[in-house]
């Protein structure tokens, strides 16, 4: 099996011994280890009102990494564009584009990435508008992408016809990913001819089905001419499979809060981590769910990266580092991390 180029998913994670910008000095530090190291992307999500989770802003985010590294394309993984205006968004897009040529990717999705009541709130307090900008999800996808190019749009209101372009003079726009866990953004990336990634990381079911959909039902485009789509996976390496197994331990147990609808902490170091352990009742969802997840020494994990890429038909694949720290840590880095992206993109 060939080596798939690898890239990078990002929620910014906030463990209990840091505080935000703890999380975010040690989210720039792992974004210049994949640069160093090769990768072709980092991409950050946008999360709301989760304790763990500093990751609330995907442009604010990338201008900080973008501006951090030299090489790396930085992307969205995704804009909940039902939480924002359509040209909102093209503005902050075009500019990083502007301030970043050729290396912004604008991954966007449909959920809200947050709870009902912070949805509320982003909307303006308004539930009805929430439903509408859900509702009309594929007008917002063309509006950003119509007001990201240089030409813009005109528009007219009553009898007055008036120019609107997300930026004055684009020379460039970014790339448009659409992104989804369920089959509708597949339908959708495949209508428009856009590149469409499947979030194998976060359900780990459907992932074949959805990728067979978009595939089968693509429609070319100017701009993309063939499929495009790439795989994300959990992963945590270590020099030892019991060590990657450790230290994978915090996020199990936050993705085990997340799908039983227990309260959501900060990420535990691993040494609490294992003072709180599993609860038997729970312990068949985290063995499902590893076995979902890339968490192994060296040599196994790159053996089923591969192996994973090779069975969906694609040639990247988007790792998300899910190694916890260990107490003694410096809080602006996360080591563990870091060395999970050193030891796939080695050998």
């Amino acid at each position: 099996m060939s080596r798939p180029t690898l890239s990078v998913l990002d929620l910014v994670p906030v463990r209990t011994d840091q505080r935000t910008g703890d999380a975010l000095a040690a989210s720039r530090s792992l974004a210049q280890v994949a640069d160093d190291l090769g990768f072709r992307r980092y991409w950050v999500a946008e999360h709301h009102n989760m304790p763990a989770v500093a990751a609330t802003n995907p442009p604010v985010l990338m201008a900080m990494l973008a501006g951090a590294t030299s090489r790396i394309r930085v992307g969205s993984g995704g804009v909940m564009l039902p939480n924002h205006a359509p040209l909102v968004v093209a503005e902050q897009f075009a500019l990083l584009e502007a301030a970043f040529p050729g290396r912004i990717d604008l991954g966007i999705g449909r959920a809200p990435g947050t709870d009902p009541l912070t949805r509320y709130v982003l909307r303006g307090g308004s539930a009805e508008s929430a439903d509408d900008a859900v509702a009309r999800f594929p007008e917002y996808v063309d509006d950003v992408r119509t007001l990201m190019s240089p030409e813009g749009v005109e528009v007219q209101v009553g009898s007055r016809r008036q120019p609107l372009r997300a930026t004055p003079a684009a020379a460039s726009v970014p790339d448009v990913w659409l992104l989804g866990s369920s089959d509708y953004s597949a339908r959708l990336a495949a209508e428009r001819g856009l590149p469409y990634v499947f979030a194998h990381h976060f359900s780990g079911e459907g992932t074949a089905a959805a990728l067979d959909l978009y595939r089968s039902s693509y429609r070319p485009s100017t701009e993309h001419p063939e499929a495009r789509t790439f795989l994300t996976v959990n992963v945590a390496v270590a020099e030892t499979r019991e060590l990657a197994e450790r230290l994978a331990l915090p996020q199990v147990q936050a993705m085990i809060a997340l799908r039983t609808g227990m309260p959501l902490r900060p990420q535990p170091l691993v040494e609490e981590a294992e003072s709180a352990g599993v609860a038997d009742a729970h312990r068949g969802l985290a063995a499902a769910m590893l076995r979902r997840w890339v968490v192994d020494e060296p040599g196994a994990a790159r053996e089923r990266v591969a192996a994973l890429a090779a069975e969906h038909g694609v040639d990247e694949v988007m790792v998300h580092p899910v190694a916890g720290a260990l107490a003694g840590t410096s809080r602006h880095s996360s080591p563990a991390r870091e060395e999970t992206l050193r030891l796939l993109a080695a050998g």
